[in-house]
């Protein structure tokens, strides 16, 4: 996870200077954290809502978290919050975003490599779609408000938060974490 963070940031860094791409504004307001927040909650309900709909996302979810989650512990999770949301929303939303042209050709181009980012095999395909769909909401929120900061809440926030809904209700498969 960290690893691959790093290699994200330096993507997004060595894309910006040498595309001399202007990375979105971030601006810390209330009213992004809020938007963020509330892109946040439509995520996690949507997504909570699939995996009880949709037994092939359940799988795919299942099997993509549980390689992901199993190793990690509880405290850990704040990082899995932290560094896929800063270093995906740096690198998709605020350098892709405006080097492929801040428009609808952008919004989808950068949510499909977004989505392919998160396969892991092939069983993972309605996870990626999920993914890409996700990255769709997250580029648009970007563009729409002109501010960084509400795609990384809500990724930060989906991230923590779904990953302790998923170790809370995976206890029983790995009982030394």
């Amino acid at each position: 996870m960290g690893v691959t963070a790093i290699v994200l940031l330096i993507v997004a860094k060595t894309w910006q200077y040498f595309g001399s791409v202007k990375i979105l504004d971030i601006h810390f307001t209330p009213k992004a954290c809020l938007q963020g927040l509330g892109l946040a909650a439509v995520t996690i309900l949507s997504s909570g809502l699939l995996y009880r709909l949709w037994p092939s996302y359940r799988h795919s979810a299942d099997a993509y978290l549980d390689l992901v989650l199993r190793p990690l512990f509880w405290p850990d999770l704040i990082w899995l919050g932290l560094l896929p949301g800063l270093s995906e929303e740096l690198l998709f939303r605020g350098v892709m975003l405006p080097a492929l042209g801040a428009d609808w050709l952008a919004i989808i181009v950068s949510s499909l490599i977004f989505g392919i980012l998160h396969f892991s095999g092939r069983q993972q395909w309605p996870y990626v779609i999920w993914a890409a769909i996700v990255g769709l909401a997250l580029a648009y929120s970007a563009l729409a408000s002109g501010n960084l900061l509400v795609p990384i809440v809500a990724h930060v926030t989906t991230n923590f938060i779904a990953s302790l809904i998923w170790k809370f209700n995976h206890l029983n498969s790995f009982p030394s974490t």
